[in-house]
């Protein structure tokens, strides 16, 4: 994906060394569509240079900051001495995280999506999260909730959630569901304490998983899981449901799970 418009003076952004002179380097811009930079000499390194091809070659990939931009020249200036190590290695990354998100969209809606469907679908992400990148990252998280202030239709929430769960790596993931616990007996407090501690896994749980049950409004109980990926998360949030309907059921009660909260708002 490529942005149209013009970058902003301050901006980092990513080009390819595209023709160097000996007055300074010509950048062709990754990130937007036709656009062409240049770097002066006096910004290609600090202190004198004797040969510009020292310090950049044809081909290259560089991190730049804009220095001044003016339309109506169609002219941008940029600099690379400008740039630390820190801010180029984490401008690489984002680079590359976009990269990343632009295939998942072609893996989310095919690879004949429509130009007006791509852009509608980019730009809301861009406008809810600030990237591609972080809005599949945050719907591999959390699901469509992530998506539910956007206008996104409900079969674009569910091939993008899709997708983002199928690819995105992310360092924890959330998710919740909720189980209704009832006892008909006189003891029932008991029954659902003993079925709330069986949720919570006796000491079952796996260590790099949190999980963790609290009560909503009777009869209704939240259980929160966060796992290093989504597939191990559903499984304990379901095995948790299981073991918590388990053990209300062996005292004659009844155990239901469901992803939506029924009770009403705290």
């Amino acid at each position: 994906m490529k942005y149209s418009g013009w970058p902003e003076k301050g901006e980092l952004v990513v080009g390819d060394v595209d023709e160097i002179e000996d007055f300074g380097v010509f950048v062709d811009l990754k990130e937007y569509e036709d656009k062409r930079g240049l770097v002066h000499i006096s910004e290609v390194a600090s202190g004198w240079i004797k040969n510009v091809r020292d310090h950049v070659g044809e081909g290259q990939t560089v991190v730049c900051k804009v220095l001044d931009v003016d339309e109506d020249s169609q002219q941008i200036d940029l600099s690379i001495k400008d740039v630390n190590d820190h801010q180029r290695s984490d401008k690489i990354q984002e680079w590359k995280n976009e990269q990343k998100a632009d295939n998942w969209m072609l893996l989310a809606f095919g690879e004949d999506v429509s130009d007006e469907q791509y852009a509608s679908v980019a730009n809301e992400l861009l406008a809810e999260f600030g990237s591609l990148y972080d809005g599949f990252e945050q719907a591999a998280i959390h699901g469509p909730e992530a998506l539910s202030d956007s206008d996104l239709t409900d079969e674009e929430v569910e091939q993008l959630v899709d997708t983002a769960r199928d690819n995105v790596s992310v360092p924890y993931v959330t998710v919740t569901g909720y189980v209704d616990l009832r006892s008909p007996n006189s003891n029932g407090v008991d029954d659902v304490q003993e079925a709330l501690q069986a949720a919570e896994g006796n000491g079952e749980v796996p260590d790099e998983v949190e999980l963790d049950v609290t009560y909503v409004g009777s009869p209704e109980y939240r259980i929160r899981v966060k796992a290093p990926n989504y597939k191990t998360a559903e499984s304990e949030l379901e095995a948790a449901a299981d073991r918590a309907a388990v053990a209300i059921e062996e005292h004659g009660g009844s155990g239901e799970y469901h992803r939506e909260r029924r009770s009403d708002d705290e």
